[in-house]
């Protein structure tokens, strides 16, 4: 029943409403998930299991505490284990900022920490990902995850992201990655029923595959492949619930666009 009604609920309600909401309704779902199976690393809590999630509702998936799904689990693991964000002093750019992310990232006390999207109103400053209102190498890193999927033009918008990092900086673009050869993309389908069949959602406009980390390099980022996942022992993905397989596309400035 519970799954039914998340999978419902995430195909026919806007994302910017979830966003508002979600939250407050999910809290009292903790009382029923009470336990110490599994924990979330992002929040600290433990429950019995997570909440399904998802348009096929997977198991195990949602904190309902603070809203982190496997992917934003792992990716905490990941900041902690292979980076200095915790610790160094940075000025970070969340592009469509996560809800798990955005209270505990603005109190960190070393990092100078900006939110921004065009439609999400978890976010300050209202911004177009394809003309990035920042000056060049602005930020030590940039965040922009599960948005490359819906806009127009990825490529402009790895661009831009590449032009606001520092010499230095780095930041971490995941997507959903299909086990296709290239990436399926048709700008004739405008039909959200139709874009629904071919790429997976109704807002998506291309069916990302194997070839993600190579297409995005065209914008002139370096982007790296990284198997954290294949890293971590057993006993650790269980207890977080992390992804079986997640890639973590780890970004690099590059000198320029590839064309």
């Amino acid at each position: 029943m519970t799954k039914s009604i998340i999978s419902w609920v995430i195909r026919h309600v806007p994302r910017k409403y979830l966003q508002l909401v979600s939250h407050i309704f999910l809290k009292v779902s903790v009382l029923f998930y009470a336990g110490k199976n599994v924990t979330c690393n992002v929040c600290g809590k433990s429950f019995r299991k997570f909440l399904p999630y998802g348009r096929v509702a997977r198991e195990n998936a949602l904190c309902p505490n603070c809203l982190a799904l496997e992917r934003h689990r792992l990716m905490w693991l990941f900041l902690q284990r292979q980076t200095g964000f915790f610790s160094e002093p940075l000025k970070v750019l969340h592009i469509a900022p996560e809800h798990c992310f955005i209270e505990r990232f603005e109190r960190l006390p070393n990092l100078e920490y900006v939110t921004a999207d065009l439609e999400s109103p978890l976010a300050k400053v209202k911004m177009d990902i394809h003309k990035i209102p920042f000056g060049n190498e602005t930020f030590d890193v940039v965040f922009c995850n599960h948005v490359l999927e819906h806009v127009s033009n990825d490529i402009q918008a790895c661009s831009e992201i590449n032009r606001v990092l520092k010499p230095t900086g780095w930041g971490i673009i995941q997507s959903p990655v299909y086990d296709l050869a290239a990436t399926l993309e048709d700008p004739s389908i405008t039909d959200p029923a139709e874009r629904e069949r071919v790429f997976g959602q109704r807002d998506h406009v291309r069916k990302y595959g194997q070839d993600y980390a190579r297409r995005l390099t065209r914008s002139g980022l370096q982007v790296d492949e990284v198997d954290f996942i294949s890293t971590l022992p057993a006993e650790i993905i269980a207890l977080h619930a992390l992804p079986s397989r997640e890639i973590i596309y780890f970004c690099k400035k590059g000198l320029e666009a590839a064309g």
